[in-house]
């Protein structure tokens, strides 16, 4: 979180608008809680928006995964050696088929294993079963903010979506206040790269609206 309120508070940068996504969503509903007079609203897709309450309330195979990844031999080779996530994950979670280039584009901030320690990380964070208990307390945290807060947001989620599906699509639409909610089409959890234009234009439209 450090190099986030950093980098805002380095280039001096006021009244910004955060169009976030998975990890990013977090780290940014994270800052807003925190800093809501320096934020002019939300975007976010496939977010964080609250803490998993038990492995139980993952799919079988989803569940294994997770499991795999958080045992640390072998979560290190999984995503360190074999970049599993830019090699299987990536292209998997997109529904059209990622171009060699596209494919390359993604591979090059991580050609070196070293270079993917901080891709492990990430699902050593998601807030599962209480654990890690300051990634839950931070999770909880900027949940009960969203209810709240009358901060605009715009909710953009694709069918079916893979952390916001359908159900998490109309509890937002419930429970957070001055939401706008698009559909953007078809999508998994990678939802740009299936849906860039219908994001664009919509994030454009209500950013005109602000």
């Amino acid at each position: 979180m450090g190099y986030v309120e950093g980098f805002i508070e380095k280039l001096g940068l006021t009244n910004v608008t955060l169009v976030i996504h998975d990890w990013g969503s977090a780290l940014g509903f994270h800052y807003a809680a925190r800093h809501e007079s320096n934020v002019k609203g939300l975007a976010f897709m496939e977010a964080i928006l609250a803490t998993i309450p038990s492995w139980d309330a993952f799919p079988p195979d989803v569940r294994s995964m997770f499991t795999c990844f958080r045992t640390p031999e072998v979560g290190w080779d999984m995503i360190v050696n074999q970049n599993i996530f830019v090699e299987k994950l990536l292209p998997g979670q997109v529904i059209r088929k990622l171009t060699k280039d596209e494919m390359d584009a993604y591979r090059e901030p991580f050609l070196d294993p070293a270079s993917r320690k901080p891709v492990w990380r990430w699902p050593n964070e998601v807030p599962i079963a209480g654990e890690p208990a300051d990634t839950v307390a931070a999770v909880d945290a900027y949940n009960a903010w969203l209810k709240t807060t009358d901060l605009p947001k715009l909710l953009l989620y694709a069918a079916p979506g893979v952390i916001i599906t359908s159900p998490v699509a109309d509890w937002c639409k419930g429970n957070l206040k001055n939401l706008t909610a698009v559909e953007v089409g078809a999508g998994l959890h990678y939802v740009q790269e299936d849906n860039p234009h219908a994001i664009g234009a919509a994030i454009a439209e209500w950013y005109r609206g602000l």
